[in-house]
């Protein structure tokens, strides 16, 4: 798949993954590629993407199709539908303390109803039906009932994302999520690889916590949220 890569996985980790470790998933029109929709809903450009980029994606999405841009530069064209426009941050985990959970348990492909009721009552962000294909995901469970659960998502070479944090409202407060996150980082770290995650700008909480363990802001950017338009102009 041609394109330049940026000097760091981490400037675009969209392309780098699906250049590199999640290739096999990467779905290609033009310069663009895509995970597969039920998987994530992401798209990712080249660094430098040409006057087409816009179509390839519309190739991709399909008339009322959508994806999210992480890292938008600049406007959708006219006639396209802005679904969402979140200010994010990205922060590495260099210097997190990171630690196996006995409580932890990987979830597999029969946990992924439970799964999805639980982002669904929490929002954390994109979890699909095949999210869990993309890495490990771990959970902690009370009276068999699925409260929190942390996992991996875009794979850039030499890093890993932590995505998908979230605590049922009834157990918080009791550090669920911070054991998560630092399980699933003695994963990555056991691999020889960094973590890092996003958060939205707005996510204060989050970040806090998220600084708290240890990760350090790498950079700002923002997720663009798009409908391609019905009836596909271009």
């Amino acid at each position: 798949m041609a394109g330049r890569m940026s000097s760091s996985p981490l400037d675009n980790p969209v392309w780098a993954a699906l250049t590199g470790p999640h290739a096999h998933l990467a779905e290609q029109k033009g310069q663009v590629l895509r995970y597969p929709a039920d998987v994530a809903p992401f798209v990712a450009l080249p660094d430098q993407p040409d006057e087409h980029v816009w179509r390839d994606i519309a190739d991709l999405a399909g008339p009322g199709g959508t994806a999210v841009i992480a890292g938008a530069t600049g406007p959708a064209p006219a006639g396209w539908t802005v679904l969402g426009e979140t200010p994010g941050v990205q922060l590495e985990g260099t210097g997190l303390t990171v630690a196996p959970d006995a409580e932890a348990v990987r979830l597999t492909e029969a946990d992924v109803p439970q799964m999805l009721d639980l982002v669904a009552r929490t929002q954390p962000g994109p979890f699909l039906p095949r999210t869990i294909s993309l890495g490990t995901y771990l959970g902690i469970r009370r009276d068999g009932a699925l409260i929190a659960m942390a996992g991996e998502r875009f794979h850039p070479p030499g890093w890993t994302e932590i995505s998908a944090v979230c605590t049922d409202p009834a157990f918080r407060g009791q550090g669920l999520a911070a054991r998560l996150i630092r399980a699933v980082a003695a994963g990555i770290r056991e691999r020889g690889e960094l973590p890092f995650l996003h958060a939205a700008a707005s996510n204060v909480g989050a970040i806090r916590l998220y600084e708290h363990l240890g990760f350090t802001l790498n950079r700002t950017l923002v997720f663009l949220a798009v409908q391609v338009p019905e009836a596909d102009k271009r």
